[in-house]
């Protein structure tokens, strides 16, 4: 079983922004992604435009071969956005001008009116609705009842964490997944993810795809940005080597896990 690796390319954006430069160019950098193996290519279109712009995603829409995933509050200019561009999949996240990155999960009960119209706009465009929440058993249901195909878990309390509490944070994800799946949503992960601690998470049977994003930007600056996607890649596949086996499954054949190891 393959657990979706999404990229997130917002920070290539960063680095142009930093000179008004037209480049590194975000775009550009998506096509090398999927040429890489990504899965998917998230862009989050912040408020203040902090790294994407309104014309990285347009661009991004044209040009996207595989999946994009849009990033975005839930306003209503970011509706009328996603509406007119119309990504794969819209993921709501919570969002405060002056945090640094996002620092945890959406409120889905508080904003339960702001997610319904965004659910509402996403079903009349045909767009799919993730909601990126934290690892808590009352959002998960909450999500579930708005009738969204998915919930990204936000992993940022496990990857901060070391020791007992990583461990505690890592069990906390497990429940949530296992009960996201229980009521029938996909199940993703993402925040501070790197090839470094990617592993425990994809084992989790129940996650099916990761959004990463800074870490692999981070590893571009030292190897490039083809073999730091392709390293990524070989991490999640370890990973997912560590998944219990289901009852009465038949082991796997050594020579294709060698295969996909490559």
């Amino acid at each position: 079983m393959a657990v979706r690796l999404h990229i997130n390319i917002d920070h290539v954006a960063t680095v142009r922004n930093a000179r008004g430069t037209r480049y590194p160019d975000p775009v550009f950098a998506a096509g090398l992604c999927e040429a890489a193996g990504a899965d998917g290519i998230t862009a989050h279109l912040r408020e203040d435009r902090r790294h994407i712009t309104d014309d990285d995603v347009t661009r991004l829409r044209a040009s996207v071969q595989t999946l994009l995933n849009l990033e975005m509050a839930v306003t209503e200019e970011m509706i009328n956005i996603a509406s007119r561009v119309r990504p794969d999949v819209i993921t709501l996240v919570p969002e405060r001008r002056e945090e640094r990155t996002t620092e945890g999960g959406l409120d889905v009960i508080g904003q339960r009116a702001g997610v319904e119209a965004a659910v509402k706009m996403a079903k009349e465009r045909g767009i799919k609705v993730s909601l990126f929440i934290g690892a808590d058993e009352a959002m998960v249901e909450a999500s579930a009842a708005l009738g969204v195909a998915q919930i990204e878990l936000h992993t940022g309390e496990y990857c901060h964490a070391s020791g007992e509490q990583a461990e505690h944070e890592l069990d906390r994800l497990k429940r949530a997944a296992a009960r996201g799946a229980a009521l029938g949503l996909e199940i993703a992960a993402g925040h501070g993810l790197t090839r470094h601690n990617v592993g425990p998470v994809v084992a989790i049977p129940d996650i099916v795809e990761v959004n990463i994003g800074h870490s692999v930007i981070a590893d571009a600056v030292f190897f490039g940005l083809d073999r730091a996607v392709r390293d990524l890649r070989r991490a999640v596949d370890r990973g997912l080597g560590g998944r219990a086996p289901l009852a009465g499954a038949e082991p796997p054949n050594a020579d294709n896990a060698r295969g996909r190891s490559r």
